[in-house]
């Protein structure tokens, strides 16, 4: 939409402020239940940061799971949860999440675009837990053809470019498996080529390649859905206030642009949290507090005025979470211009065998094949403001190294810039880093020890089913460990930092937002992340941030059309 297509009407019975898929989610169910809807978005692309996410959803209990004959017990994933969050766990809201998940996925997969398969093997972070799941329970979107949105496809927010290939080639799980052993068996090879012959038909009529997967395939669904059903999204309209009536109940917003837009039945307020808000980073993040630099993967967009406008009127906003946002170990990509952009070490190189992260004393500190939260909890509860990940050279071009790809993919220009340091020995390595070369010297030998018979003593690197789930399964004996002995030596600095923010507005199960004295406030609704995390803080597995996310979108959607 342009110019005056992407001015709002002055009223609808439903404004949804955000367009990830918490916003979606609602948006879309509500104009199923007969509303009339529009969506508001600050940012110049539709998408939020589902678009630049994983695109996993936790949904236990999911009816792709139970079609694939994946029985699980109702209460396991409640047991579960509850191991995790502890006395925090709000309990009405967890048990309206399992409920409404499954319900959630049938809704769509018969209703929408959005159409998922289930993941057979994907553990949940802390497998060792009652009530853990070894898989079935983590959804992901069936791969989408982009095109398929026509020239709304440029409005779609783009993937983070640095999980791309070739200019905007999108890779998902099984993808990534067939690149790294192109050079190994034919069949991933054939793979291989079939996708990049594709992605050069897509470069001759498109910015980028139009196979989306992960969150973009999340997004992308969705918004053809939201297309599809005439629900228009203003982008470039930022948020300002809501509008009350005398009585306190919501019944529009204010935009930036200085235009009101009268909601009838209500505002829905899904806009991403506040990760780009450094005031709110510091005031909750106590890392970040103590002089910490702190990354987010976020998008920028995501300042925290949608929870300013609500805490404006009244809502209360939840500060007690055990960590306020969902971490990640981040580092940062030179830029031609002297800038850099941040990288996420999610799940591609910390947990892989001959990589280790030592902190500015040359000593290791936290198991590196846990989840990306606990690596970063484990940063800060040893104070650490920075660390390094380590490796050498077989692991380098084995598995890669955050953006470093392994071979045959080209590596020197990460040398040039100077965001991957190589040396010939671990003494030199850490000379090179400013890490004292005895120590580090020492780690590295305890290490080798230890990962020649396949046992971490230290700290267990590979002793749960999540660690060697990400480890390399066909190296032996254990999965996540192989000495680092083959030189050269590399090393990549990294900081904390976060995927979203955790802590937000507190609500009731249909997603109302609450007053401190838990009173509601009519009118009003918040989901995604502007919503307070029901794993307030915590980080159970794979997509527990889109499974409640578009639960309670869902459920948004349905009260306010009075089908709650």
């Amino acid at each position: 939409m342009s110019g005056q297509e992407n001015t709002p009407a002055a009223a609808y019975d439903l404004v949804v402020v955000g367009s990830g898929a918490a916003g979606m989610a609602a948006a879309l169910t509500a104009k199923i239940g007969g509303l009339d809807v529009a969506i508001v978005e600050k940012d110049s692309h539709f998408g939020g940061s589902t678009a630049v996410s994983g695109g996993a959803i936790w949904i236990p209990n999911n009816p792709l799971m139970r079609a694939a004959g994946m029985e699980e017990d109702a209460e396991a994933a409640f047991t579960y949860l509850q191991g995790e969050v502890g006395n925090l766990m709000d309990t009405d809201l967890v048990r309206r999440f399992l409920k409404a998940g499954p319900e959630m996925v049938s809704f769509f997969q018969d209703n929408t675009a959005l159409q998922f398969e289930h993941r057979a093997v994907s553990p949940d972070y802390h497998p060792d837990r009652p009530g853990a799941s070894m898989g079935g329970r983590v959804l992901d979107a069936q791969t989408f053809d982009g095109r398929r949105l026509g020239k709304e496809f440029d409005r779609l927010k783009p993937p983070i470019g640095d999980f791309t290939l070739f200019g905007g080639m999108m890779l998902n799980r099984f993808d990534i498996g067939h690149f790294m052993n192109m050079t190994r068996k034919p069949g991933s090879a054939l793979h291989a080529l079939r996708l990049l012959l594709r992605h050069g038909r897509d470069r001759l009529r498109h910015s980028r390649g139009t196979r989306l997967t992960l969150g973009q395939a999340v997004a992308g669904r969705l918004a053809l859905s939201v297309l599809e059903r005439d629900i228009p999204i203003f982008t470039g309209q930022a948020l300002t206030a809501l509008l009350t009536d005398g009585a306190g109940r919501v019944t529009g917003i204010q935009t930036e642009a200085g235009g009101q837009i009268t909601a009838r039945c209500g505002v829905v307020l899904a806009t991403g949290g506040f990760p780009a808000n450094a005031e709110m980073r510091a005031e909750l993040m106590p890392h970040v507090a103590k002089g910490a630099q702190h990354f987010s993967m976020s998008p920028r967009p995501a300042t925290g005025g949608a929870i300013g406008a609500a805490r404006a009127i009244g809502a209360h906003f939840i500060d007690t979470n055990r960590n306020a946002g969902f971490w990640a170990p981040v580092s940062l990509i030179p830029e031609g211009n002297g800038a850099t952009r941040p990288f996420p070490h999610l799940f591609l190189d910390r947990a892989k065998p001959g990589v280790i992260a030592v902190s500015p004393k040359g000593e290791r500190f936290v198991n590196e094949a846990v989840s990306y939260h606990d690596f970063v909890s484990g940063m800060t509860r040893a104070g650490l403001k920075e660390a390094w990940l380590i490796c050498d050279h077989r692991a380098l071009r084995r598995y890669g190294l955050g953006p470093v790809r392994p071979a045959p993919a080209p590596y020197r220009h990460h040398l040039r810039s100077g965001y991957l340091k190589k040396a010939a020995t671990p003494a030199e390595l850490a000379r090179r880093i400013n890490l004292p070369p005895e120590t580090l010297n020492r780690t590295i030998q305890a290490f080798n020890a230890d990962a020649a018979e396949g046992i971490d003593r230290q700290y267990g690197k590979g002793s749960t089913a999540y660690q060697t789930y990400l480890g390399d399964p066909e190296h032996c004996p254990n999965p996540c460990l192989n000495p680092l002995e083959t030189g050269p030596f590399y090393a990549v600095r990294i900081f904390p930092g976060d995927i979203g923010t955790s802590m937000g507005l507190a609500t009731d199960a249909d997603a109302r937002v609450l007053r401190e004295d838990r009173s509601v406030i009519d009118g009003l609704y918040a989901c995604g992340n502007d919503m307070n995390s029901i794993m307030a803080g915590t980080y159970p597995g794979a997509g527990i941030t889109l499974g409640p996310a578009l639960t309670f979108g869902y459920l948004a959607g349905r009260h306010a059309a009075g089908e709650g």
